[in-house]
């Protein structure tokens, strides 16, 4: 119960991330590119996000989704390849750049725990248990982590190798100017997938949040009223926080979550004959997340 308190919770940190990020990413390249316009695009967002769910409910909220999700996936496909090409390019004339570590030990591994946030959010369908079958539910769970992993470890991959540390500037819409000098239309496609890739994330979370909250209230709160929280409480953050911030207490709250989820796993296996070595490994990952939770720094 604690546990799905947590996620709740969680939710509604990672929404308010997901969608400032997206406000970010909308004006970036226009001459209205101030944290104000940004936080105003945030907040006309949640609204529709409310709006849809509160008077359609989840079936709109998941087509809503199932449209940005087909467009980012679209250009993350364009973005790896022109990257991949780059990287061939300068592979080729021998231009490849090695980054040594800067930081190491402790500080490096609270940064780490810091991004926790960016790999998270596939226990989102675990809540929709009303609209899929538990079989669906596991395999998409299953696919949305491998497909991920293939993405993230290709992009990081790349990156790493062709452009120098001091080039970057740490914000939210750094990666629009070091695509640029891939190509000119880069920033553009980056732009439009990532307002569909925080859309449609926000909106998953949405519909998770309610049927979470609907379930953790035993039916008495429908999900419509589990969107009006989570909307309402995220414009709150978006009014009073940074991007960074948010990010950071988002990364905290998972974190916790993930924690207390590891050591439910743990109390189940050293219940059962055999699987106490197993028991032990969830343990460990148990007191990871916690150490993640108290001691993960912002990147910033």
């Amino acid at each position: 119960m604690i546990a799905s308190w947590a996620l709740a919770f969680a939710y509604i940190i990672s929404v308010a991330y997901y969608l400032n990020l997206l406000g970010a990413f909308t004006v970036s390249l226009t001459t209205f590119d101030d944290p104000f316009y940004a936080k105003l695009i945030t907040s006309a967002v949640f609204t529709v996000i409310l709006v849809v769910g509160w008077t359609r409910g989840f079936s709109a909220l998941e087509r809503l989704e199932q449209a940005s999700v087909g467009v980012k996936l679209s250009i993350i496909a364009g973005l790896l390849f022109g990257l991949g090409w780059f990287f061939v390019e300068k592979a080729a004339l021998g231009g490849l750049i090695t980054n040594p570590p800067t930081v190491g030990g402790w500080q490096a591994f609270a940064l780490t725990a810091g991004l926790l946030v960016t790999v998270q959010g596939f226990e989102t369908f675990r809540y929709l248990d009303e609209e899929y079958s538990a079989h669906i539910r596991i395999r998409s769970m299953q696919l949305a982590q491998w497909t991920a992993t293939v993405i993230y470890m290709i992009y990081i991959l790349l990156l790493s190798y062709v452009f120098e540390p001091s080039e970057l500037v740490l914000e939210e819409t750094a990666i629009i100017d070091m695509m640029s000098v891939i190509a000119p239309i880069l920033p553009w496609l980056l732009i439009a997938a990532a307002i569909s890739a925080q859309f449609s994330a926000a909106v998953a979370d949405t519909g998770g949040s309610g049927g979470l909250l609907s379930e953790l209230t035993g039916k008495r709160m429908s999900p419509r009223n589990g969107y009006t929280i989570l909307c309402v409480a995220g414009m709150c953050l978006t009014w009073t926080m940074s991007v960074f911030e948010i990010i950071s207490y988002a990364s905290r709250a998972f974190a916790f979550y993930y924690a207390l989820q590891a050591c439910i796993a743990a109390k189940g296996a050293f219940l059962t004959d055999k699987m106490r070595l197993t028991g032990v490994a969830f343990a460990i990952l148990g007191l990871v997340g916690f150490a993640i939770a108290v001691f993960g720094s912002a990147i910033e």
